[in-house]
């Protein structure tokens, strides 16, 4: 059998190479779990895997795609059976792992998360790994025990893919968000999602003092840096600040005084590890608390070949909202 896959290979000068491939099944990993893909996406993390401009990819030659979804044809792992839905985020797939910017993959079954009714394989790679985050950092608010009168939840990063979901499910949950961009003139387009303010991100962008006016009840980051820090300045007395990515940087250049001062609580968001009961729950709300007609409004399709050139405009800034790989278009 053979397929279509993005691969990523290293020529004998260190530089990454990606590019549409043919493979036999003989080139699939091990695994226990072969799936049919029928859709994939484009990520932030995708992004720097497919232009190598950061070390994301551990081996060479590598399938791209840290998420799927799609139908399992073979399995010898005893929760999985031919005919299951299924998806996949994380677990150092398109990393270590051969991944999903392909026709067909060989994973273990651990991995693997059923797909809850309600959902098509196409809705779940719109929401992807990117929506699944957002749902991890709206829970981890919940659990903190912010409720929506306790005031403002601050979006960053607001017109990507994580920023878009957690917009749209924040809004549907009842809380009142102030969305932060870069992309001013994509304002009504997140008051479409649920926006309730957009803001700049230069109000957030720039080195800050220790501490703020007291402004948002939450905070939901995908950028990091100095926004981060700014967040946690401003955040309000025992509020809560969601950290799941690092768009403007790894660094950290605040103060403690948010959190000792503050009481302030810093969760980190991590969605490649998470363990499966979190994962299904995320999975399960996603389902029962997304619009999917809102999804559907921020979601656009492209091929296999064109996941090359998005992996570029998505480092670029030029996707708003959410890109679906249809595999089986190469």
């Amino acid at each position: 059998m053979t397929f279509q896959a993005i691969v990523i290979d290293k020529d004998d000068n260190g530089r990454y190479r990606a590019q549409l491939r043919g493979l036999s099944d003989e080139a699939l990993p091990e695994g226990d779990v072969t799936v049919g893909v029928q859709y994939s996406t484009i990520n932030y993390k995708d992004g720097l895997a497919i232009t190598g401009k950061a070390p994301v990819v551990r081996k060479f030659p590598l399938v791209a795609g840290i998420d799927f979804s799609g139908v399992v044809e073979q399995s010898t792992h005893p929760a999985w059976n031919p005919g299951d839905r299924v998806v996949l985020n994380g677990w150092g797939v398109g990393e270590n792992h051969s991944g999903g910017l392909s026709q067909l993959a060989r994973v273990k079954g651990d991995w693997l998360v059923p797909l809850p009714d309600g959902l098509s394989a196409r809705q779940a790679m719109a929401i992807g790994t990117a929506g699944y985050t957002a749902m991890l950092c709206v829970m981890a608010l919940e659990k903190h025990g912010i409720q929506p009168a306790d005031g403002d939840i601050l979006v960053t990063g607001a017109n990507g893919g994580v920023g878009s979901v957690a917009i749209a499910l924040l809004s549907r949950l009842g809380y009142r968000v102030v969305a932060s961009t870069g992309r001013t003139s994509e304002s009504a387009y997140l008051q479409q999602l649920g926006a309730a303010e957009v803001i700049d991100r230069a109000e957030l962008s720039g080195p800050g003092k220790p501490l703020g006016k007291e402004r948002w009840a939450g905070v939901v980051d995908s950028v990091g840096s100095h926004t981060l820090a700014n967040a946690c300045a401003t955040t309000r007395y025992r509020g809560a600040v969601a950290a799941c990515g690092l768009a403007q940087g790894m660094d950290f250049p605040g103060s403690v005084a948010p959190f000792i001062l503050r009481g302030v609580t810093l969760y980190g968001i991590d969605s490649v590890m998470a363990p499966l009961a979190l994962r299904r729950q995320a999975w399960e709300r996603l389902a029962r608390d997304l619009d999917l007609a809102k999804l559907d409004a921020i979601t656009h399709e492209i091929t296999l070949g064109e996941a090359l050139q998005a992996g570029s405009d998505i480092l670029e800034g030029r996707i708003r909202g959410r890109v679906v790989v249809n595999v089986s278009r190469g």
